[in-house]
């Protein structure tokens, strides 16, 4: 997904009652010096554990929902913690960074969905008695999170061209083009889950599907007992379009009404229970491509920021005196797929590529070639080589096909790929 769409999940209300820390917090994290864990070589303090579990019982209170026992709710924190430390460890080693012109540019886009300047908006979090320096840090660690995590699943993730028509042909009709808004709870499993492992979790699925139909909140149920990442939002998994689903739990969501809750469903990671919240569907139309190619730099461990910045500047002033952008492409271009074809990205639509290229992307004309900028991937310059306007012919269902395969697969793998990174990590939870 864009990093337009991960941001989708930060509110105002999301940012002021959940991650960020007033001034009174950050007095007493002085005062607060124990080690609440070590992971690798990084430790949580016991200040940032207090202060996370009283931030996240307070987003709890404010939407209502019914606040879990504490020692699982200090379970949950802890593993949150303990996760965003050892992906922020990560981050570093693979030279992966959120400029301050992402910040500011998500920022902007955060204050707008709530109906604010960026002044207003700091000031709303001040009169709330909030810290706006502070925000703008949690924003900053939220996209890099996720980015660290698209970064290392989607290399995880293949597509075979059997896949693709295989999805074509059982999702030709245009039922496939819903979207539910969906929640969901995982009684997750190891890679190679013993049959008592199995069943243990199947009991466990199973009793909360008992809680459920009694008539407990799905979201309050999720924070208490869900294994899943996003089990302290309640486990929401925003909209998704059926075929964007791992089929197991797309076939069992398909004929729900919303505020409607499946029966258990087994999957390669554990048992799900699924909630459909609301639905909504579209139409397939016509599209505005365009065909483009860029040319990719981007810090690594051997090349810092501003090195890679001096880089893209060299690049763009050999292209403006007549250099052939594909040569320099091959040449130098850290994006070695479309490297090897001259920066060809081929025909894009909207929506497929993320905002900060997409933004030059749309703007420039047609053998225009634009001055460097930066993205989540790095520096970028790009040269759009052409535009259409295309029906929905088989280039782009295939392109379409292996997009939603791949969504598909990602939620499976990041659960896969976290716990890898969890068992291959050293954590001494002290308390």
């Amino acid at each position: 997904m864009s990093i337009i769409k991960q941001l989708r999940r930060y509110s105002l209300v999301a940012i002021t009652s959940a991650f960020i820390a007033s001034p009174a917090a950050y007095a007493e994290r002085i005062a607060l010096d124990g080690v609440a864990a070590i992971v690798n070589n990084d430790i949580i303090l016991e200040s940032e554990f207090t202060q996370r579990l009283a931030l996240v019982t307070q987003r709890v209170q404010a939407r209502g929902q019914l606040v879990p026992n504490p020692q699982v709710l200090r379970s949950q924190v802890m593993d949150r913690l303990v996760l965003d430390s050892l992906l922020k460890q990560l981050a570093e080693r693979q030279g992966i960074r959120i400029s301050d012109r992402q910040l500011n540019q998500a920022v902007e886009s955060i204050a707008s969905r709530n109906g604010m300047t960026v002044p207003q908006f700091r000031q709303a979090l001040i009169a709330e008695g909030q810290n706006y320096e502070a925000a703008r840090e949690q924003i900053r660690n939220e996209m890099l999170v996720t980015q660290v995590q698209q970064s290392n699943v989607n290399r995880r993730i293949r597509v075979s061209d059997q896949e693709i028509r295989n999805y074509l042909k059982q999702n030709s009709n245009a039922n496939q083009q819903v979207e539910v808004l969906l929640s969901i709870i995982l009684a997750a499993l190891p890679q190679e889950a013993s049959p008592q492992a199995i069943q243990d979790a199947k009991t466990r699925i199973d009793e909360i599907a008992t809680e459920l139909r009694a008539g407990a909140d799905f979201a309050d149920v999720a924070i208490a007992s869900s294994d899943a990442p996003n089990a302290l939002n309640g486990g929401d998994m925003g909209w998704r379009r059926l075929n964007e689903l791992p089929e197991p739990l797309a076939e069992a969501v398909a004929d729900l009404n919303s505020g409607e809750i499946s029966t258990p469903i087994r999957a390669p990671s554990g048992f799900y229970i699924a909630q459909v919240r609301d639905t909504r569907g579209g139409a397939v139309e016509l599209v505005n491509q365009t065909k483009v190619r860029h040319i990719l730099i981007k810090p690594s461990e051997i090349r810092s920021p501003a090195q890679a910045k001096r880089l893209i500047d060299r690049i763009y002033n050999r292209l403006q005196q007549g250099e052939p952008f594909d040569e320099i492409a091959r040449e130098l271009s850290d994006d070695k797929g479309s490297g090897s074809e001259g920066g060809a990205l081929g025909w894009a639509s909207p929506g497929q590529m993320v905002p900060e290229f997409e933004q030059v992307m749309t703007r420039s004309e047609p053998g225009q070639i634009s001055e460097p900028f930066q993205s989540r991937f790095g520096w970028h310059i790009l040269e759009v080589e052409d535009r259409r306007t295309k029906n929905m012919g088989d280039e782009m269902q295939e392109s379409q096909a292996k997009a939603a395969i791949s969504k598909r697969k990602f939620d499976e793998e990041l659960a896969n790929w976290l716990r890898e990174l969890r068992s291959q990590a050293y954590v001494e939870i002290k308390n």
